[in-house]
Parts: structure tokens; C-alpha cells; sequence
């Protein structure tokens, strides 16, 4: 039964006594490299709707970063995980057997994105699951070399971030963190065409620097294991490519025996309106990492392959509390729901709040670009239309004023607001959102 009003309601100033009170707390034992935007804290939450410790009620269209899938407590995933919590929390998977990570791995076998059977690694997070890709792609083509994308985001650990080219703060301080061995290339941003081209011509001309300088000047393509990208960049801002760019990569990738490896942990599961984003293209990887969305809110990454791709050795690669059996079971209640409703309510409602976003557009000359699928949307905010100048610290200020009115939004790369909703946001709700925008963004502008 909900208990929380459908819209944002305040009770106090924000941020509340309780919450400012919390966050001094915070403050003094809680590492500082976390990004904080705003002073939000969490009391309870109940589908799209959340309520901080004041009692102040808020409409979220970040879902804990993507991760909310469900929405917040659904009924059907707390009910998976009492009931799993009742027989045993955890026997490791890497050294014992257990039905909730043997049915999982069942299940993610017939819904991967690829032709089975497919196999599952179970690790604890999205940068785990990448590890594990990079891992297998090396194990399985005895080969040494990675290619990643310019704007990608894969993770923070040593590994993963290697990959990861988002942003240079994430590398600052942590030395040489790009491992010999790994090269970027463009990835296809039509807003923002690499080589300068327009959607209407495009026939993924950016793939030519990896083609002609990446794999002549740099790096032999027969000793290149796998490639990594993302099928929509998220952290880059929510860049969505035109088809032929994946399409591209694919015939590149099984011209010269590379594994292809499809990063779907922000975009996957159910988030664009079909069960993994890389469908949207037509294309089908070796390789499938998946994190965030998988099981509401309780920590799981994923790595699945062809069968066999995925023929390493035991003691290869392991991990204590991956695929850990409360964390199975509430992901085998997600991916029912999001198979039964929620995937096809992010077709719609996305495609509802995509409209409402380019009539905004229409209104607002800081709306440069509105792009997404499903319900992962970004929308790059520019200075000018012409020039493309960059609004960064516009939507800074357009994501404080926002949550000044109970929408909580975040920002991806330099300039772009994410909404990145819980799959059961409702079209009334998306209305309230796309309501909050237009106020918000009057205000920035001065308009």
C-alpha cells in the first residue's frame, strides 16, 4: 500500500534540521571522494517517491544511480529477500553450491543478449563484473591487448580504470592508471561528431581512427583480446550512437577474432525499454557485464559469456561474496518484474517524458540536445546552440534548483542532466518532473 504522497512535499527548509545534522556527522568519518551534489538524505523510499529525515517527500529521478530498478522496497523484492535471508545469507559460491546463483545464472543464460548457452561470473559490482571480462578476454585469447572508447566509464578499481576515460579527476593522484596494453579510440557522439559529420550522413566515419591509426600505428589487431564499450556511454553523458556504430564494431571485432564486450551496467536490464541496450542495435557481443539494475539495490555485478568464451580453469577467478544468495534472489524477483511490466513501462513512460523534454527544448535555447532511450535520458545544456559552448555550471545550478523542489536529477559528463528514473516512475509522475524542469530551468536562464 503506498503511504507517501505522489508529489514532492516539504515540511521543513532544506536541508532539515535532522539532515543537516547527519551530514556534520558525515563529515567527520566518511571518506570525502564521494560526490555529493546535494543535501539529501534518505529516511524511506516507496516506488519513485522518496522522504528524507525530515519529512520532507521527493520525487527521484536518479534511483541510487540507475541501481532502483524496481523502484524503492518493492514488495515482491523485499518478500525474495526475507525469504532468502530466512534459510542462509551466504556459503560462497566460489567454494560451495547453492540453487538461487545456479537458477540465476539459468536465467541470465536465456535473456543474455547473445546466443546461449551462456555462462555466468558473479562478482559484488559493476567494476568487478569489467574485471572479470578483462580477466576471461585475455584467458580466452591468450592475447594482451584491450581497446576501450574516449567518454567511457568502467569502473574506479585499478583494472577497470584502465578503461574508464570519463572524467580526469577519476585518474588524478593514482599514477600511471591507464595499464600498457589498453587504447581508446571516438566514440560516436552525433551531437558532437568526432569528424565532424552530421546524423543524416553518418556511416560511423568516427570507427576510422580505430581502423586506419589504432590498429595500424599502435597496436597489431591479431594480438588485441577484447574490445570494451558501452552501448549507450553513460557517465560520458548519456551519448546515445547511431546503429551502425556497434554494427561497425562487430565486424571489426569478428574480422580479426577480438571479443566484444558490451559494458550494460548502467544501461541494462530493463532501463531502455528492452532487457539489455545493445538489442536496440542489432548487434550480439561475446560478452555482457551488468551491475546496478540487476537486483534493486543490493550489490551484484555480472559477467556473462558465450559458453565458449568462458572455459577458464577453477582458481582462475573467484570472489568471496559474488553472486552472494540474498543478492540472487533479489535479482531473480527484478528481472521477473522487469520481463512481466517494468521493461515495457520504460518504453513508454520514456518515451512520454522523451516528448515532454523536446517541447522543453522548443521553450529553453540552454536545452542544446535530448537524447535516450527508454527511460535513460540525458539532456546537454548549452551556452549557444551554434558554438555548442558548454553549460556546466548551468546545470549545476539547474540540478540544485530542482532539488529546491523535490526532484532529484544528477548530472553526467560535463554538461548533461541524467534522468535515470526507477522503471515504475508513471506517466503523471513524469509530468511532475518534466514540471519541476521547466521551473528550474526558467530560473538558471533568467527567463
Amino acid at each position: 500500500m503506498t503511504t507517501l504522497p505522489q508529489v514532492p512535499t516539504f515540511k521543513t527548509t532544506l536541508p532539515g534540521p535532522n539532515a543537516q545534522a547527519l551530514i556534520a556527522r558525515d563529515s567527520h568519518v566518511v571518506s570525502p571522494s564521494y560526490t555529493r551534489g546535494y543535501p539529501f538524505v534518505i529516511a524511506r523510499g516507496e516506488g519513485s517517491m522518496v522522504e528524507d529525515v525530515d519529512g520532507n517527500v521527493f520525487l527521484d529521478l536518479a534511483a541510487g544511480i540507475a541501481v532502483n530498478s524496481t523502484g524503492h522496497s518493492h514488495p515482491d523484492v523485499v518478500a525474495a529477500i526475507v525469504e532468502q535471508s530466512q534459510r542462509y545469507l551466504h556459503m560462497s559460491g566460489t567454494d560451495f553450491y547453492y540453487e538461487p546463483q545456479v537458477r540465476l545464472a539459468e536465467v541470465l543464460s536465456e535473456v543474455a543478449p547473445m546466443p546461449g548457452p551462456c555462462k555466468s561470473f558473479f562478482g559484488n559490482s559493476g567494476a568487478e563484473a569489467n574485471e572479470a571480462a578483462i580477466k576471461l578476454a585475455r584467458y580466452a585469447t591468450k592475447r594482451p591487448f584491450l581497446i576501450a572508447f574516449i567518454g567511457s566509464f568502467h569502473g574506479r578499481t585499478m583494472g577497470a580504470l584502465s578503461l574508464t576515460a570519463s572524467r580526469s579527476v577519476q585518474r588524478k593522484g593514482f599514477g600511471a592508471t591507464t595499464a600498457p596494453g589498453v587504447f581508446h579510440a571516438p566514440y560516436a557522439d552525433c551531437y558532437r561528431c568526432p569528424v565532424r559529420l552530421t546524423p543524416d550522413s553518418c556511416q560511423a566515419e568516427c570507427l576510422e581512427y580505430l581502423e586506419d591509426k589504432v590498429l595500424v600505428h599502435l597496436v597489431s589487431p591479431d594480438e588485441v583480446a577484447g574490445l570494451v564499450v558501452e552501448p549507450i556511454q553513460g557517465e560520458g553523458g548519456y551519448i546515445v550512437p547511431p546503429p551502425q556504430f556497434h554494427q561497425r564494431l562487430r565486424a571489426l571485432t569478428e574480422r580479426h577474432g577480438i571479443l566484444m564486450i558490451v559494458d550494460e551496467v548502467q544501461a541494462g536490464m530493463g532501463r531502455t525499454g528492452k532487457m539489455f541496450a545493445i538489442e536496440h542495435f542489432g548487434v550480439q557481443p561475446d560478452i555482457v557485464t551488468m551491475a546496478k539494475g540487476i537486483a534493486s539495490g543490493l550489490p551484484l555485478g555480472v559477467a556473462t559469456a558465450r559458453a565458449g568464451v568462458m572455459e577458464w580453469t577453477p582458481g582462475a577467478h573467484a570472489s568471496t561474496f559474488g553472486g552472494n544468495p540474498v543478492s540472487c534472489a533479489a535479482a531473480l524477483a527484478t528481472i521477473r518484474l522487469l520481463q512481466e511490466q517494468l521493461t515495457a513501462n520504460a518504453a513508454d513512460v520514456g518515451a512520454f517524458l522523451l516528448d515532454g523534454l523536446r517541447d522543453l527544448q522548443q521553450k529553453h535555447a540552454l536545452i542544446g540536445d535530448v537524447r535516450g532511450k527508454g527511460l535513460m535520458i540525458g539532456v546537454e545544456l548549452v551556452t549557444d546552440r551554434v558554438t555548442k559552448a558548454r553549460a556546466a555550471a548551468e546545470r549545476d545550478r539547474i540540478v540544485d534548483e530542482a532539488f529546491s523542489r523535490g526532484l532529484l536529477i544528477l548530472g553526467a559528463g560535463r554538461n548533461t542532466l541524467r534522468l535515470s528514473p526507477p522503471l515504475v516512475l508513471t506517466r503523471a509522475q513524469a509530468q511532475v518532473a518534466l514540471d519541476i524542469l521547466d521551473q528550474s530551468i526558467a530560473v538558471v536562464a533568467g527567463t
